[in-house]
């Protein structure tokens, strides 16, 4: 996506060879008019597939999960990364290690909001290892739903967390693919 690109370009800082900082667009200021044109270009991709949930983990993909949600007329579920007091019961985990924070988080999900009549888009703001895409599949797993099919908005093509999702029986869209990242370059497939 083009434009998506052309944001990562602009506003993107490369930390080091593996870690892109998008604070500006996604994760700690947000563009919404770029992610109203990403959230129609994921509706646009996969309208015509039975979706009757979206879901994503906080809080990054909260933002682009919400505006997707609305297009497809369907309720938006985000995976908190703590468990919080007004869970006490009746609720799916999943244990996910973070290589940009280098700490460990469960997934939480109440089992009130995700269930085997679920036809689940994931939407996650960031692809590289793939472990919490892979948690929140777990999820589902344990929910008996259906994983429909996984939007990532930035994918870092070079590490190996597309693979892993492969691995696991699941396809993945990326708007944008990076291929590589040095000092003051970006490459996209």
């Amino acid at each position: 996506m083009k434009l998506l690109h052309d944001a990562i370009l602009k506003h993107g800082e490369i930390v080091n060879d593996s870690l892109l900082k998008v604070d500006a667009i996604i994760n700690h200021q947000v563009d919404p008019m770029l992610m109203e044109q990403i959230a129609q270009h994921i509706y646009d991709k996969f309208k015509d597939r039975n979706i009757n949930k979206i879901v994503t983990i906080e809080s990054s993909g909260i933002a682009p999960a919400i505006l997707v949600a609305h297009k497809f007329n369907v309720p938006l579920v985000f995976l908190k990364k703590a468990k919080p007091s007004t869970i006490q019961s009746n609720y799916y985990q999943s244990q996910v290690f973070s290589y940009t924070k280098q700490t460990s988080y469960t997934l939480i999900a109440s089992a009130d909001y995700i269930g085997k009549n679920d036809r689940i888009l994931l939407i996650d703001d960031m692809l590289a290892n793939g472990q919490a895409c892979l948690g929140a599949i777990d999820i589902f797993k344990q929910a008996n739903a259906h994983l429909e099919t996984i939007a990532i908005l930035i994918e870092k093509a070079f590490q190996d967390g597309r693979e892993k999702i492969k691995q696991a029986g699941y396809d993945v869209y990326s708007l944008a693919q990076i291929k590589s990242m040095s000092k003051n370059h970006i490459e996209f497939n």
